[in-house]
């Protein structure tokens, strides 16, 4: 594929090179055509200067002069017209050729070498006669050679030569920059690619290096975005296996264990068994739907149907259903709420996080603590709250609570937490906490109002 790209980049600039060099062309061609018309007047316009010139001194003389040379006719000769005068009878009056001898030697310089030149190269097209007249009596003719053609047959040569030269270099310029920019545009594509290649094989710690601020290197760095969130979701993957399969465990070997006792006569079939077992099993389905939320979470599937909720009833009700498990563990309980605060959200969702969180500080205060569920108005957001002064969490765990599948010392398959955070961001909100070992913890919802 790279190959291909470097010779269609090769084509391209070929092509343009191509374009370039007929546009060149035509334009010379009608520079050329225009140059032959504008000479063919001005050597036409010359020659009738010159038998304009010839009849005037007809005139003056009262016939020939022998071995006269006009100054249109140096002019002609200079200009590359070759002359030759003749009388009514046909016979030579005055040849250009034979005239050099009689000019200056300043004139001769310039006019031999052009004579002698065009003599030289000239086509054999021919003299073309022009009659003299007099008080219309034909006087004679003079005949001319047009000498022009062969200079312009020069500078056609030379800016055919020139063309070719010009185009020649021109693709060469392009076969090089065509070398050096596919190279450089091949070169990290390459990279990529050899990237591309170890990732599919399971390297997902590939990276390719980055260089420039230009469309591939914008290019590389989504790669390497993208390598790293596969990483990241490869690492994530292993790790819902270990831990789930370890969460698995224990239910499944609680369970294992029990039928294999009742099926050896060892443990009783009766209905406190039967319910310990209904509750391994509601333990796992409980991991699997815990899973099966945090996949569709992440997924964004999440949905909400949000209702405008009396906050003082809603938190009441979740409260009271709290309240025998605060009194069994001796724990204070408090409720505080805004008078008439309301709240655009999806109740179930939102009961799911004062739950969640509620439970889990159930779970890190011990007797006597105490436990305080708080709902405020604030300028733009609601704010849910949720204080205990259990157990607290220590440091080094607090960056990661929120992290997928993390498992703190205090154990547990590490999903309620993954999953309020995504509950809450599905609504707009966000969630922090504050916490010390020892002091108790502080979860703080922020939602829009």
């Amino acid at each position: 594929m790279l190959k291909s790209l470097r010779i269609r980049f090769l084509i391209l600039l070929l092509s343009v090179s191509i374009i370039a060099a007929a546009a060149a062309f035509l334009l010379r061609e009608l520079m050329i055509k225009d140059f032959k018309e504008y000479m063919e007047g001005e050597l036409e316009d010359r020659v009738y200067w010159v038998t304009a010139d010839l009849e005037a001194m007809y005139e003056k003389h009262g016939g020939w002069a022998e071995g006269f040379v006009s100054e249109d006719v140096i002019w002609a000769m200079m200009i590359g017209l070759e002359i030759r005068v003749l009388d009514v009878d046909g016979s030579l009056i005055m040849d250009t050729k034979k005239a050099l001898g009689s000019l200056s030697p300043l004139i001769k310089k310039r006019v031999v070498p052009v004579s002698e030149f065009r003599s030289a190269g000239a086509r054999s097209s021919g003299f073309v006669p022009y009659p003299l007249f007099l008080r219309g009596k034909e006087i004679g003719r003079i005949e001319v050679k047009f000498l022009r053609p062969v200079k312009e047959d020069l500078f056609v040569e030379r800016s055919n030569r020139f063309l070719i030269l010009s185009m020649s270099g021109l693709g060469g310029i392009a076969i090089l920059l065509s070398i050096v920019f596919s190279r450089r545009l091949t070169t990290p594509l390459k990279r990529l690619a050899a990237a591309a290649e170890s990732i599919s094989k399971g390297d997902l710690g590939e990276r390719v290096e980055v260089s420039g601020d230009d469309e591939l290197s914008s290019l590389t760095r989504a790669f390497n975005a993208m390598a790293e969130a596969l990483e990241v979701q490869e690492s994530l993957r292993k790790r819902i296996i270990s831990n789930a399969a370890h969460e698995l465990r224990t239910p499944l070997g609680a369970i294992r264990g029990e039928l294999e006792g009742m099926i050896d006569g060892l443990i009783p079939v009766d209905r406190k068994q039967l319910q310990s077992l209904h509750e391994e099993i509601g333990r796992l389905g409980n991991i699997l739907a815990g899973v099966e939320e945090l996949s569709q979470a992440e997924a964004c599937v999440l949905s909400l149907n949000r209702e405008h909720i009396d906050m003082n009833a809603f938190l009441k009700n979740i409260f009271e259903r709290f309240r025998k498990l605060f009194l069994d563990k001796g724990i204070s309980a408090e409720l505080q709420c805004d008078d008439e605060l309301r709240l655009n959200a999806d109740p179930d969702r939102l009961s799911q996080v004062i739950v969640n969180l509620l439970d889990n500080a159930l779970k890190a205060t011990g007797e006597n603590g105490y436990i305080r569920l708080k709902a405020a108005q604030g300028e733009h957001h609601v704010t849910i709250e949720v204080e205990d002064s259990g157990c607290g969490i220590e440091e080094k765990d607090l960056p990661f609570i929120f992290e997928r599948f993390y498992r703190s010392s205090g154990g547990g398959l590490g999903l309620g937490l993954t999953i309020v955070r995504e509950i809450v961001e599905a609504h707009g909100g966000k969630i922090e906490v504050r916490s010390e070992p020892g002091r108790g913890s502080v979860f703080t919802v922020y939602l829009p109002s």
